[in-house]
């Protein structure tokens, strides 16, 4: 339930407790109700695959709406890629996480919290028993096996001591005193989600897969993340850090190491300015790929695949030319091609590239299992046969896993398909749109399901964050809830977005917002003219930075009834200044800090606009959001209010920037929260005009 609601000019909100539709309508298989809030209990997706070594199965986590703890629960399951049978691997009241074949499949590690804290845990195969291997202060991440099976490497934060700035006076026995001081001296001192960070660094170390002391192999004052790999020969481990005394504020400029863990010498692979990290080495041992690009303190950049010879010479990228950015990449067993993943026109697809750079697509469609919002997304593996699997789902299925079997995509699991189909959900259709100055925009449109043929429904333009990621064809619960409610949604990739290539990508480089709003307007236009959209019942919302250009577009146009911002930057200077990666905002969206050159901070901020403002606008964010802070929230909220605006401040209790939508009661509610507030100044309906129409 919403705590924390704040008001202005002293109206109610309304109820918060999903006002969706719930009637019931029929067709030739029995009867279908519509998508409400309480149906975000009942959805599962699959994530993270991983393919047995002989591929016969698919280890993957099982995400399941689990009403009583309103959380979604990770669970592990494997799935047969023959003849599509299931088993439970690990299921429990605790979440289960990082599923990881040993080489010879006879066992799996995972990550437990079922026993207090996460744990790293093996199961073995034959037998089903189970034991924890560690018994760690804080969680296990990045778990690799080593080729013999023998051991496993992991990362985890090492304690550190705090800085010590002077001391209280003693404190009489028996006495209750304030907390001590907290004192931090790290540059980014806190992280969304995380809260702000312990002292220590992170750390790579090595245990026994049947047990025992763990030993840890990297020390010194930096932090070295993972993901970990072995060299083939179980003698090096390579990972990426920033290994330099400046390692707090040159964030941005990871390389690639080599440690050799017989004398425990690291050794530096890459030098270049600019972020290296995820290596893998080829089967063979010979070669190591890498992500990363050069540098450019601008916005956006291409994340390049690049590599090099084990010793770090000869590097050199291979998908520079494709203008693609890729996001995850696998060796094929015999190490001439890699599997890889990446984003064209708003949808995730997988592809084959060649060590000359040749890219093949191999399926698309993919699918993640974050399913508040249409994002691109989606998980992949590549088993030791050549098997791969992988996550998928469209606009009426979330992500199941697949497994690719000649030149298509077979389906193992059916995660939804014992209630989904009952549920009547919007359908969604591509809509072309040509911005102000000609580039072509792609589009989607939801209709509500129980529109009839030919009627103008209202509106809502639902714009995406980042700026730099993309929508797509995907399953949506914001847009299947606002659809239930009678909305059309209609949500976009305007410049800026992702997957069409890095010049578009880079067209709002330092000009944010910008004509990014000529976009979205050309876009309603063309919702307007399809004949579906109301042009007097326009509503407008998005998050993060969607957040922004409702703000901003609210600022620049009355033509919609009412919006929500949601966790918004409202002014570039104060976020620049404390969000979570302070150091990003100042030095790849603006030239300057903001108090060298102000001017640039103030003409992109939505705070600038507020004067303009006449839309009745709620404001929502997470009470512990540390990307876009909850201070840039409350700033809009009090500055609608001084300007006689009609608003009101939503907060989520105890949710993070990305959490907001992650707990499946605060998910309903906050959709039900902004349809209550577009329902305060939605105008009726209007009838169809004739059947005949769109």
């Amino acid at each position: 339930m919403m705590r924390s609601v704040m008001l202005a000019g002293g109206f109610a909100l309304g109820a918060l407790s999903m006002p969706l539709l719930a009637q019931e309508t029929a067709n030739a298989d029995g009867p279908v109700s519509a998508f409400t809030g309480a149906d975000l209990f009942k959805l599962e997706a699959a994530r993270t695959p991983q393919v047995s070594p002989d591929g016969r199965e698919v280890a993957y986590v099982r995400q399941i709406g689990d009403i009583m703890t309103d959380r979604n629960r990770p669970s592990i399951w494997l799935v047969n890629t023959a003849d599509e049978r299931q088993r439970p691997l690990v299921t429990g009241a605790g979440g289960y996480t990082s599923p990881r074949w040993s080489p010879d499949g006879s066992r799996i590690a995972y990550v437990s919290s079922d026993e207090g804290g996460a744990q790293l845990w093996v199961k073995w195969l034959d037998s089903g028993a189970a034991s924890r291997i560690t018994n760690l202060p804080d969680p296990p991440e990045s778990l690799a096996w080593s080729p013999d099976g023998r051991q496993i490497a992991y990362t985890m934060r090492v304690p550190g001591e705090v800085l010590k700035l002077g001391e209280a006076p003693d404190k009489p026995e028996g006495a209750h005193w304030a907390p001590p001081l907290e004192v931090y001296d790290r540059a980014t001192y806190r992280t969304d989600e995380g809260g702000y960070v312990k002292p220590g660094h992170t750390r790579i170390f090595v245990v026994a897969s049947d047990g025992g002391a763990p030993r840890q192999v990297s020390f010194g004052t930096f932090d070295d993340d993972g993901p970990v790999t072995w060299t083939p020969d179980g003698r090096t481990l390579v990972f990426h850090s920033i290994r330099r005394p400046n390692w707090q504020t040159d964030f941005n400029n990871q390389d690639v190491y080599a440690l050799d863990l017989a004398s425990g010498a690291i050794q530096p692979l890459t030098t270049r300015d600019g972020p290296d990290a995820n290596p893998l080495p080829s089967p063979d041992g010979s070669r190591i790929v890498y992500f990363g690009y050069d540098d450019t303190r601008r916005a956006y950049e291409n994340t390049e695949l690049y590599v090099m010879n084990r010793d770090g010479s000869g590097q050199h990228s291979l998908s520079g030319p494709l203008d693609v950015s890729i996001d995850d990449a696998r060796w094929s067993p015999d190490g001439r091609s890699l599997v890889v993943s990446y984003d064209r026109e708003g949808v995730k697809r997988l592809g084959r590239l060649g060590l000359d750079g040749k890219l093949q697509e191999l399926a698309s469609g993919l699918a993640g299992a974050s399913l508040d919002r249409p994002y691109t997304g989606g998980d992949f593996d590549v088993g030791r046969n050549g098997t791969i699997a992988y996550t998928a789902g469209d606009t009426a299925h979330p992500a199941d896993i697949f497994v690719l079997k000649g030149r298509s995509g077979e389906r193992l699991t059916r995660l939804n398909d014992g209630w989904l189909p009952a549920k009547v959900l919007a359908p969604v259709r591509k809509l072309e749109v040509t911005a102000p100055d000609g580039k072509t925009i792609d589009a989607w449109l939801a209709l509500p399901p129980d529109r009839a043929v030919g009627q103008r429904v209202p509106l809502i333009l639902e714009i995406h964050g980042g700026p730099n990621t993309a929508y797509g064809p995907m399953f949506s619960t914001d847009v299947q809830l606002y659809a239930a409610h009678g909305y059309a949604v209609l949500y976009t990739n305007p410049r800026g977005s992702t997957s069409y290539g890095e010049a578009f990508a880079k067209t709002i480089d330092r000009a944010y917002p910008g004509e990014d709003y000529g976009d979205l307007m050309a876009a309603v236009d063309a919702a307007i003219a399809s004949g579906v959209a109301d042009s007097d019942n326009l509503f407008v919302t998005g998050g993060s930075g969607g957040g922004i250009l409702t703000a901003w577009i609210v600022g620049k146009t009355d033509r919609f009834k009412a919006a929500a911002a949601q966790k918004p930057v409202i002014n570039w200077t104060s976020e620049a200044l404390t969000m979570d990666g302070a150091l990003f905002t100042s030095r790849y969206w603006f030239d300057s800090p903001p108090w060298v050159d102000p001017e640039p901070y103030w003409k992109h901020s939505p705070l600038s606009l507020v004067g303009n403002v006449k839309t009745p606008t709620l404001v929502v964010v997470g009470s512990n959001d540390y990307r876009t802070p909850v201070s840039e929230a409350e700033q809009y909220y009090t500055a609608l209010t001084i300007a006689g605006v009609p608003t009101a401040l939503v907060k989520v209790p105890e949710a993070g920037h990305g959490s907001i939508a992650g707990r499946p009661s605060q998910a309903a509610a906050k959709a039900a929260a902004i349809l209550a507030w577009f329902d305060r100044y939605r105008e009726p309906a209007k009838a169809a005009v004739s059947a005949s129409s769109h």
